[in-house]
């Protein structure tokens, strides 16, 4: 799914050089003898890399053999201070590589603790092995009181709604199994969380004799599914005739070689193509064909674009009925929808994290860049500059230029930036500095920053869940370790507070990261709901921040970056501290260490390009 540099399978070092503080101590040959040996075993053949956790007795077996038969080593363990930071690195990895880590989470109190990451994995849609343990489900084994209370029935029903696949095996033959299983579910599109697990009695348990590990080469991954020809021929058909296509930019590969293939796409029948910040990178917005700033929510540039379509083609686009219904055809009739997505197989009756259902005139179950592929192919290159090209190229609309600054008073101005500031600061001291944007806040306008390649961008979390920041930024780090690529995300400050604990494995593994929490003080996203509901009931829109405020006391966001080992800076309040900060941080960051810089911004909007609800930072987005 990614061809970017790969991570070495050597332990991390640290911010020294050093190995890690968890090299252990040599033991000598270690025999397989206990069941969670050889559940050890397997994950390194299926070459899983690192396992992000927060230890717990109910998998103290497993531990056990990761550290002293593995030698912690492929995979290596990476210490966490909570759960959701545990999946959330996990989901940042996979958000970057396309390939799967693992996450363990300890008996049903760590699962439910994990909960909200893993839902955001899920509606990501990335790979990820999430291992469990419960204490033994034998009851005679059990120690009275603590091995009872972490014991539940069927501790896989906590997330079986929102995970593709899980198993709990009864003996270590069936683990091994359902480990192949697993990673093999996982990592089949469209990706997902998978679940497994493991009996503390079974860890435990000593082995009469080692068992046979399956051959995972037998359990890789099918090849992705070839489209039916049939149906491209007539997507191309339709695509070559059209007087206005437009190109739903949605879940596509960060490969580059992918990048290139939907540039080529887009130019051969000179479609206007729209890209959304929900999800990651998928086209340059600098390029001529792209028609609006890319936003959760539709821009009226792009509503105008979609209305005046007489071909849509959606590329695994979140919400394409949804979408669509915000642009109704200006010509009365419906224009032909091609819609090209996998994500039906997903669909559960819990979550509605499927949408509506998508229309569509011609539908192509495969995933997205793989029909780029095959439309390339089915329209010739003598195609490319048709009349329909040219014209769409002159009908692209004027976009609007970035948004300017809200008007401060002088007071204000001296104490807090706008968001739109802070951007162009970013945009600025970045110029010469290749940056994984790791999360943009909810009232990010599109046109504050151009994306150029697949991992300029990595989209938000997924699935609305506040905290998920941190984490997510730091797993991104684990990836881009070593590539020159610099880990750096805007959150705001709700999302930061309820994840700031992350920053520890960060600075602990050096896994170099800035952060920047544009900090309004506030969950000013629902500021605005109660300003709202304030104006439709006719009662007082000035008490809109009760309840809302995070400013008495003010919370030192610096200090609790530097308590976690990282370098804190601010509470920094114009652009040019902003700037010497950023700066200063880049180069802290290239040397190896973590950086937040707490900026303050003043509560409110920038320009919303949708009309909806979308707060300036991300304070939070409920």
């Amino acid at each position: 799914m990614n061809d970017s540099p790969g991570l070495p399978d050597a332990m991390l070092p640290n911010a020294t050089g050093r190995p890690t503080p968890e090299t252990p101590a040599d033991g000598g040959v270690v025999a397989m003898r206990w069941g969670s040996d050889a559940i050890a075993m397997m994950l390194r053949a299926l070459e899983i890399p690192y396992l992000a956790m927060n230890p717990g007795a109910s998998y103290r077996g497993l531990h056990d053999s990761l550290v002293n038969l593995l030698g912690n080593e492929r995979p290596q363990m990476l210490l966490c201070l909570h759960e959701e930071s545990a999946v959330s690195i996990a989901q940042g990895y996979a958000k970057v590589t396309g390939r799967m880590m693992g996450a363990v989470l300890h008996s049903n109190v760590g699962l439910m603790h994990a909960t909200m990451s893993i839902f955001n994995a899920w509606c990501d849609r990335v790979p990820m092995l999430i291992l469990g343990a419960t204490g033994p489900v034998d009851a005679h084994q059990r120690r009275p009181w603590i091995d009872w209370i972490h014991t539940v029935a069927d501790q896989g029903a906590l997330v079986r709604d929102y995970t593709k696949w899980d198993d709990q095996p009864a003996s270590v033959p069936a683990a091994l199994d359902a480990l192949a299983r697993a990673a093999q579910i996982s990592a089949t599109a469209p990706c997902a969380p998978v679940y497994v697990n493991l009996d503390a009695g079974l860890q435990e348990a000593p082995l009469a004799s080692p068992p046979q590990l399956p051959d995972v080469a037998r359990y890789a991954p099918a090849p992705p599914a070839r489209p039916d020809p049939a149906l491209v021929a007539a997507a191309a058909s339709k695509l070559a005739a059209a007087r206005r296509v437009v190109l739903l930019m949605g879940r596509v590969s960060r490969r580059q070689a992918d990048w290139d293939a939907r540039i080529a796409l887009a130019e051969r029948v000179g479609a206007q193509v729209i890209t959304d910040l929900k999800v990651a990178a998928a086209f340059p917005t600098d390029h001529p064909l792209h028609a609006a700033p890319p936003g959760a929510f539709l821009a009226p540039e792009a509503v105008a674009v979609l209305a005046a379509a007489d071909v849509v083609l959606a590329l695994d686009w979140v919400d394409l009925a949804g979408t669509l219904a915000q642009a109704p055809s200006g010509s009365g009739s419906p224009c032909c929808v091609i819609n090209v997505s996998i994500d039906a197989q997903l669909a559960r009756g819990w979550s509605k994290d499927h949408f509506g259902p998508p229309p569509a005139d011609i539908f192509i179950a495969c995933e997205p860049d793989i029909a780029v592929s095959a439309l390339l192919g089915a329209l010739q290159p003598s195609l490319a500059r048709t009349p329909a090209a040219d014209k769409a190229v002159e009908l692209r609309p004027t976009l609007t230029e970035p948004v300017p600054a809200a008007r401060l008073s002088p007071a204000a101005a001296a104490s807090r930036m706008t968001l739109a500031e802070v951007a162009a600061v970013v945009d600025d001291v970045t110029r010469n500095i290749e940056v994984c944007m790791t999360r943009l806040p909810l009232g990010w306008h599109g046109s504050y920053r151009h994306f150029r390649h697949p991992l300029d961008y990595i989209g938000l979390e997924g699935g609305g869940g506040v905290g998920a920041g941190p984490g997510i930024a730091i797993g991104a780090a684990l990836a881009l370790k070593g590539t020159g690529r610099v880990a750096f995300g805007i959150l705001g400050d709700g999302d930061f507070l309820m994840g700031v604990t992350a920053l520890w494995t960060a600075v602990h593994y050096a896994l170099p990261c800035l952060l920047v929490v544009a900090n309004n003080r506030s969950f000013y996203n629902d500021e605005r709901h109660q300003e709202r509901v304030a104006i439709t009931r006719e009662r007082p829109v000035a008490n809109k921040w009760i309840g809302q405020r995070i400013d008495d006391p003010d919370i030192d966001l610096a200090a609790m970056a530097r308590a976690q080992g990282a370098f804190g800076v601010g509470p920094v309040t114009s652009a040019a501290a902003l700037r010497a900060a950023l700066a200063d941080g880049f180069r802290r960051v290239v040397a190896g260490e973590v950086v937040v810089i707490d900026a303050r911004i003043a509560p409110g909007y920038d320009a919303n390009p949708s009309g909806g609800v979308a707060a300036t930072a991300r304070g939070g987005a409920r």
